[in-house]
């Protein structure tokens, strides 16, 4: 059972909207991307694209699970979802009546994985890679794992992987006291991790060129309105296509290939 009491499949849309509904909810559940709904729908070409390259039924290792946001994704869209992060489950507790499995692994060792070689249908890391020197890792050792718990043929979704080139954070850098990621990769970078972890990419682009997370700010009945959803979602889009260099974040689908060489 989800958390909206149903067992059926939900689409993309009904997703979002449940998401920004239990934000509105509950705030101890610190799903802070999702308290307006332009916010929440910076994650629809994650969702499609994950549907597409990731077959129904299928077992996911959310890899850093945070809030649970993508955790609750997967479980709504029919897959089986399991979890391994460094901290306590915490504010994604929510998620176990959901048939969700958490484990939680050691804070001095960043990096090993406490699961067999490929027993993941696909892994997820939905902006985790490029955190994991904060807690003494390396994104190589730490992709290296994710692709040894991955079966062969299986997919590796990467989300919210920072572009080098983004002006939003560019600016955060510049005016200070906002977020910003140390690390960040161009898109050469990004192809070259993945490839010599042992992973084809089946798909790579870079997306986010307008700000999300300030609408929360917006009273909800502009913030969540059709029209306006529909005219920033479209101009961001456009933006993405003109201006890729300047956009926020690379979108990274590769599959393990059969034989990983060391």
């Amino acid at each position: 059972m989800n958390a909206r009491g149903s067992d059926a499949i939900g689409s993309d849309d009904e997703i979002l909207g449940e998401l920004v509904q239990l934000a509105r909810e509950d705030g101890a559940r610190q799903l802070l991307q999702f308290e307006a709904r332009i916010s929440a729908d910076q994650y629809r070409g994650l969702y499609a694209a994950v549907r597409h390259h990731v077959p129904a039924g299928a077992h996911v290792l959310d890899w850093g699970p945070g809030n649970g946001h993508f955790s609750y994704f997967l479980l709504r869209a029919g897959y089986r979802a399991s979890a391994f992060g460094l901290d306590p489950p915490g504010v994604a507790a929510w998620l176990t009546d959901n048939g969700w499995h958490f484990v939680e692994g050691t804070p001095d060792e960043p990096t090993q994985l406490p699961f067999d070689d490929g027993c993941f249908d696909a892994v997820s890391s939905i902006g985790v890679l490029e955190h994991v020197h904060e807690r003494g890792g390396r994104d190589t050792e730490s992709l290296a794992e994710l692709v040894r718990v991955l079966r062969a043929g299986g997919t590796l979704v990467c989300c919210h992987l920072p572009n080098q080139g983004s002006w939003i954070e560019a600016l955060a850098d510049r005016i200070g006291g906002h977020h910003h990621h140390d690390v960040r990769y161009t898109p050469a970078q990004v192809r070259q991790l993945f490839t010599d972890a042992g992973l084809e990419i089946l798909e790579q682009r870079r997306y986010g060129f307008l700000p999300r997370n300030a609408w929360a700010r917006v009273p909800a009945f502009l913030a969540d309105a059709a029209w306006v959803r529909w005219c920033w979602n479209a101009l961001d889009e456009a933006l993405e296509r003109g201006f890729a260099r300047w956009t926020q974040n690379h979108l990274v689908i590769a599959r393990k290939r059969a034989t990983v060489s060391r």
